[in-house]
């Protein structure tokens, strides 16, 4: 039956089949990091917090630096190389936090994880260029489906796991999964060339003769503030959730269950979101899902169990499935075939500027006002950006 798809419903099959895989892995990190943190040797949880959100953070610094670089390479010499590089790479430095002595470690090793990784930025390009137009939203929402999907499994099975073999081992499992990721990715087939001309290595020129380029830059903005929003609090969760529910057993285990309801929000909804921006735009599905996301916030903070907090990030989870395929879908309508990777590497900078930025003041802002407190500034800025994002980002 899959022999007889057409080559650009295969290749979305393999890609969504090795995101998944890379998805059980990475998504099994967030929530027992603070407590490979504090096994490190970190006792005071206001530092647990402060490092969480540093060590979650910093490899977006040289993941911002090194995207637009890894972009332009995949427009001069294919997509298919960007993509084994960042997923093989991405499983060694997995393997690699398995052997952290320090806290110091894993910061460094999360940097150099920036430096030659970068899978979705790798990813999103190849399936923007093969994919027919109009199937564009649909095929996009159906890759943020398995992303969401081993976002799903992850955190549950990475909490089971941690407490069967440690968090060691944990992190080579996850380095395993990354690298069968990128055996599936060998069978990805690329269909159309390189374009190899002197107007793709030289920004300035490129950039002018973008069509509505202040769309596009608006787009680079609200993604910078919808991830910096999203990576407030997706370090500190576990610490919340200890927090509104004192010393109880199986931390991570239900800290799993929390992250997971979100995933599980997204995965029922991001292709029917996707489906649906093909009909009606995706930037009116990116207004209703900001204005969403930034409601749901408020009662987050709030809280007094954490299965409410569970309910509440399913919801959230609804909004998040409409924002990242609308963004992509957006940025794949508007860019030139030949510059594609390039303005896809800007739109994954100003993703990883805004998630090093969440992760890295989130935790300094728990620590000085609380993790409740946050949530409701989370959902102001998530307020203000779908006013904005109304105004700026007109229908195309």
């Amino acid at each position: 039956m899959v022999s007889n798809l057409p080559l650009w419903k295969k290749n979305l099959l393999i890609c969504c089949v090795a995101s998944f895989i890379v998805s059980i892995g990475m998504s099994q990190m967030a929530p027992i990091l603070p407590l490979y943190i504090a096994e490190l040797g970190v006792d005071n949880p206001a530092d647990v917090a402060r490092w969480a959100g540093i060590v979650f953070g910093c490899n977006f610094i040289s993941l911002a630096i090194f995207s637009p670089i890894w972009g332009r390479l995949s427009d001069r010499f294919g997509r298919k190389p960007m993509i084994l590089r960042a997923s093989g790479w991405l499983g060694l430095i997995m393997i690699g936090m398995g052997f952290a002595q320090s806290v110091w470690h894993l910061v460094i090793l999360r940097l150099l994880q920036g430096c030659l990784s970068g899978f979705q930025a790798a990813v999103i390009p190849l399936l923007a260029q093969e994919t027919p137009k109009e199937h564009s939203g649909w095929a996009m929402g159906m890759f943020f489906t398995a992303q969401v999907s081993g976002g799903l499994m992850g955190p549950v099975f990475g909490g089971w796991l941690s407490e069967t073999i440690g968090f060691r081992n944990s992190f080579f499992c996850i380095g395993t999964c990354c690298l069968l990721g990128f055996l599936a990715l060998t069978q990805v087939h690329e269909t159309k060339k390189a374009v190899r001309t002197t107007s793709a290595d030289s920004p300035c020129p490129s950039f002018r003769r973008l069509p509505q380029r202040n769309v596009i830059l608006g787009v680079f903005l609200t993604t910078v503030l919808l991830h910096f929003s999203l990576t407030c609090v997706a370090p500190l969760l576990t610490v919340y959730i200890q927090e509104i529910a004192g010393n109880i057993d199986h931390l991570a285990i239900i800290s799993g269950a929390v992250f997971s309801a979100a995933g599980f929000a997204s995965m029922l909804f991001a292709s029917r979101l996707g489906k649906l921006a093909d009909r009606i735009g995706s930037e009116r599905i990116l207004f209703s899902c900001l204005l969403l996301s930034g409601l749901v916030s408020i009662p987050q903070g709030f809280v007094t169990a954490p299965w409410q907090l569970g309910v509440l990030r399913f919801v959230h989870g609804i909004a998040i499935a409409g924002l990242m395929p609308s963004t992509n879908n957006l940025i794949r309508q508007l860019s030139p075939p030949a510059l594609m990777g390039r303005i896809f590497g800007f739109n994954q900078s100003a993703q990883f500027i805004g998630m090093f930025s969440g992760a890295f003041f989130g935790g300094q802002l728990a620590a000085l006002i609380g993790i409740r407190s946050l949530f409701l500034l989370v959902a102001a800025l998530l307020i203000t950006n779908a006013i904005w994002c109304k105004f700026t980002i007109k229908t195309l």
